[in-house]
């Protein structure tokens, strides 16, 4: 006997509503007539992606005896809300004016005034790490986010890929019906997977964020960007002067959700909106830099500037009245008035590009906020803007610096006579600008220290506002529960009502580490105690844990822009250990570890044991050293590249090293009747790279070392008609990155000769007495063919300079140097001594 179609039907319905969600929410909801194309469903959540449904429709010889069923659609809960998850970069907890700066931020503060103001959320120091939490709602070392991209190593705490078993907040939220969105900064592609060959699991696509449109690192040149659409490397700034990401980012934000209101008003979206401000580069516009500046915010100097944010927040009501502020650090930093005048003029312009920068992108981030009420959906989007995902960034060292890429190579103190040359193009894209840390450590008032300080709460208290007008009705007030980047994926699920699941892709899923916050959305809840109890803190080898109001931690041994030399080889245990009451001591300034001893080794070993479940070991106290350590990248075992086709867009992470080495590029061209120019190859752009390119026909080699200095090898005739072979030869004076194995960084910027050869002849040889030890500019590529971005060299030529030849073949060897029996011998005696050192 056949069962009727409706029963079939009936019967799958009964059992889609009888299935409960495994946190205990809401019931499986459905519309429509089951089976029909309308028909839509909640899913428990247990398994992503949802299994597909058994078909209940009826299959007979012909269609037209057969019954037509569809799987239902799969929609967030009812009365979900949308949610804009919005962080900004390197920004400290006295910058906005929301907590007490001076910098005007009135999208944070009208957030704040409908919402809740947070004084007590924390991120992990430093960029990838805080990221990678907040968007698998794990510890960054669980996530494999130890440290930065750039810095991972061969281990599961600091490998840079955020494993299957922790699926983040986008593909959570797209398997349960949501439109997801990400639009700015992802610093949580792996260094060496960032090529066009993939793969692509970590990039947004491939972490369930269904559209991209940001830079791939951990900074960008926001006048000309290294930009994504997806996966594919778009321009839009090319013909249009004054064009800035900052801008560009909200207009695509803006124009991406008015699409999906209006192709489907009923979808709820997620937006992930994280601009690459206020990180280094500080590029604002000039209208904003002008804003600033007839504001006057700091004439008169950091300690004042310091002295009134902490008024304006005790005023403000965002710190407890008793709060301390320790005395100005002037063996870190001299103060104010100890400055030349010279120091003030370049100082000053310095912050207000950075204030402007801060300014112009709450305003962008405001248009954003004003599509979604534009649209009528404010009342029930869940907004979440957290200022910085660390403290602020004092990498531009005492001084500042025109090009942040001299500090990744270890120029961290340049004159400021020579950083006068740049004072009146400061902000513009002449300029890769950072500030003085003087102002940094104003920024991160009350608390001391910066980024990278993860034992302080300069480099790891931040600020942050919550809106979602529907639900909290305490709306302007303080919530002061302790809470961590790694709280939001639980809040934004509770809010959702949509359980983690157990499942993804067949893979079990890891406990979500963080607590959710939703519990502080209620009227009552300022006084309630804080549920999240315990969390650890580390970033390279500076570490402290929280336990209920108290704070173990370690003793500042390094300021950020001290990050070459020989780190300490054990960070758990060489360290001065301090202890806070935090309850009492809002700022963390009264050490009183001589008074408990007995909590401080309890608390050191619950460390331990936290370390031990979060993947925190092996530390490891090295900075610089990190970059440039092997990883698997598409070079990786390779000591020969040829190419054939031109070529661009090739990042630093999968592109030849050169650095520290030997090498030999042969570039075997044709020039044409009338001769020929442009680039054959080049990495790197205007603050730090090298170029190999035919100018008015002459071969040219040129390395741009860090904007300071650049030495270029030129052939005396331009080359007649016909084939040609270029050869650049460079032959490295140090011991290379062995060394490092050792804790020493003697093989690293080594000098070398270069030589360039035309068809066998050589033409010139010259010697370099230093070369780059780190990195090259890391938003620039390794292009072959023609150059995008910037130049190495604009006294010679602008991008794109196509090369007008033809090149036959391209060959790139490599000779790294290996260490001798006895070179060891001196490197290990040397680690001893160092080791003996720290005893």
């Amino acid at each position: 006997m056949k069962t009727s179609p409706q029963v079939l039907i009936t019967r799958l319905f009964i059992a889609v509503v009888a299935l409960t969600p495994l946190s205990g929410w809401a019931q499986i909801q459905t519309s429509g007539t089951a089976g029909s194309p309308a028909a839509t469903t909640t899913i428990d959540g247990s398994q992503l992606p949802a299994p597909d449904p058994k078909f209940g429709g009826v299959i007979e010889d012909d269609a037209l005896q057969s019954k037509a069923w569809w799987a239902p659609r799969i929609v967030p809960p009812k009365q979900a809300p949308n949610i804009l998850l919005i962080m900004t970069d390197d920004s400290g907890f006295g910058v906005p004016s929301t907590f007490g700066g001076v910098i005007p931020t009135p999208t944070m503060d009208r957030l704040a005034k409908t919402g809740l103001r947070y004084n007590n959320i924390h991120s992990t120091a430093l960029c990838s790490p805080t990221r990678a939490a907040l968007i698998t709602g794990r510890n960054h070392h669980s996530a494999g986010f130890g440290v930065i991209s750039e810095q991972s190593t061969g281990f599961p705490g600091y490998n840079s890929i955020i494993a299957k078993d922790k699926a983040t907040i986008g593909r959570i939220l797209k398997d349960n019906g949501y439109a997801t969105s990400w639009f700015g900064k992802d610093h949580n592609v792996p260094a060496f997977c960032a090529s066009k060959v993939g793969p692509f699991d970590n990039w947004p696509i491939g972490q369930g964020f269904e559209y991209f449109y940001g830079f791939v690192g951990g900074d960008a040149n926001q006048w000309q960007p290294n930009l994504f659409r997806n996966t594919t490397q778009i321009y839009p700034f090319e013909g249009k002067p004054g064009w800035n990401l900052v801008t560009g980012m909200a207009d695509d934000a803006i124009d991406y959700l008015n699409e999906i209101n209006q192709i489907q008003p009923d979808k709820p979206f997620f937006c992930y909106f994280v601009p690459g401000a206020t990180h280094a580069p500080h590029h604002p516009t000039q209208e904003w830099v002008e804003k600033i500046r007839d504001m006057h915010l700091f004439d008169d100097g950091w300690n004042k500037l310091r002295e009134r944010i902490f008024e304006n927040q005790k005023r403000l009501g965002v710190i407890p009245a008793n709060t301390q502020l320790e005395p100005w650090p002037t063996e870190v930093i001299k103060n104010w008035d100890d400055c030349t005048p010279a120091e003030k003029k370049l100082f000053i312009r310095q912050v207000e590009t950075f204030a402007a920068f801060e300014a112009y992108t709450d305003y962008e981030i405001g248009r954003v906020v004003q599509t979604v009420e534009d649209m009528g959906k404010l009342d029930n989007t869940l907004i979440i803007y957290i200022n910085g995902d660390n403290g602020t960034s004092a990498e531009g060292g005492p001084l500042g610096t025109p090009n942040e890429v001299a500090f990744f190579n270890g120029v961290n103190m340049m004159p400021v006579a020579e950083q006068m040359k740049f004072y009146d193009v400061w902000g513009t894209e002449e300029t890769y600008n950072h500030m003085s840390a003087g102002w940094s450590w104003a920024f991160d008032t009350p608390f001391t220290w910066f980024k990278q300080n993860a034992s302080k709460l300069g480099g790891i208290r931040q600020c942050m506002a919550i809106s979602w007008p529907r639900h909290i009705k305490d709306k302007g007030s303080l919530r002061e529960q302790f809470c961590h980047v790694n709280d939001i994926v639980p809040t934004i699920l509770e809010a959702c009502e949509i359980p983690a699941p157990e499942y993804v892709d067949g893979i079990q899923q890891a406990p979500i580490e963080g607590t959710s916050l939703a519990y502080t959305f209620d009227a009552n809840a300022a006084k309630e105690k804080s549920r999240h109890t315990t969390q650890y803190f580390e970033m390279m080898g500076q570490w402290a844990l929280y336990h209920e109001g108290w704070l173990l931690s370690t003793k500042v041994n390094r300021a950020p822009w001290e990050a070459f030399g020989a780190a300490n080889p054990d960070p758990l245990n060489n360290q001065i250990l301090e202890l806070y009451d935090l309850n009492a001591d809002f700022s963390q300034s009264q050490n009183i570890a001589d008074k408990h001893p007995d909590k401080v080794k309890q608390m050191k070993q619950m460390f331990i044991e936290e370390a031990k479940k979060y993947q925190v070991f092996p530390m490891d106290a090295s900075v610089a050293g990190r970059i440039v350590a092997p990883r698997p990248n598409i070079t990786a075992g390779r000591t020969q590249f040829v190419y054939t086709k031109p070529m661009v867009g090739l990042p630093q992470g999968d592109s030849p090293f050169l650095l520290n080495s030997s090498y030999t590029i042969t570039a075997d061209i044709e020039v044409p009747k009338g001769g020929a120019e442009g680039m054959i190859l080049t990495s790197g752009g205007r603050f730090a790279g090298y170029g190999f390119y035919l100018l008015e026909g002459k071969p040219v080699f040129l390395w741009n070392l860090i904007d300071l200095n650049r030495i270029k090898w030129e052939g005396p005739d331009a080359l007649a008609p016909g084939k040609h072979t270029l050869e650049f030869d460079f032959k490295y004076d140090g011991l290379g990155v062995g060394t490092l194995a050792f804790n020493n960084m003697s093989g690293l910027g080594r000098g070398g000769t270069g030589t360039l050869k035309v068809d066998g002849k050589v033409v010139q040889t010259v010697a370099m007495p230093h070369t780059l030890p780190m990195i090259l500019q890391w938003d620039e590529s390794f292009d072959i063919g023609s150059d995008t971005l910037t130049s190495v060299n604009d006294a010679d030529y602008k991008p794109p300079f196509t090369f007008t030849g033809k090149l036959n073949k391209l060959t790139i060897e490599v000779d790294r140097p290996e260490l001798s029996p006895d070179e060891i011998k001196q490197l290990e005696e040397g680690l001893k001594k160092v080791d003996a050192g720290r005893e």
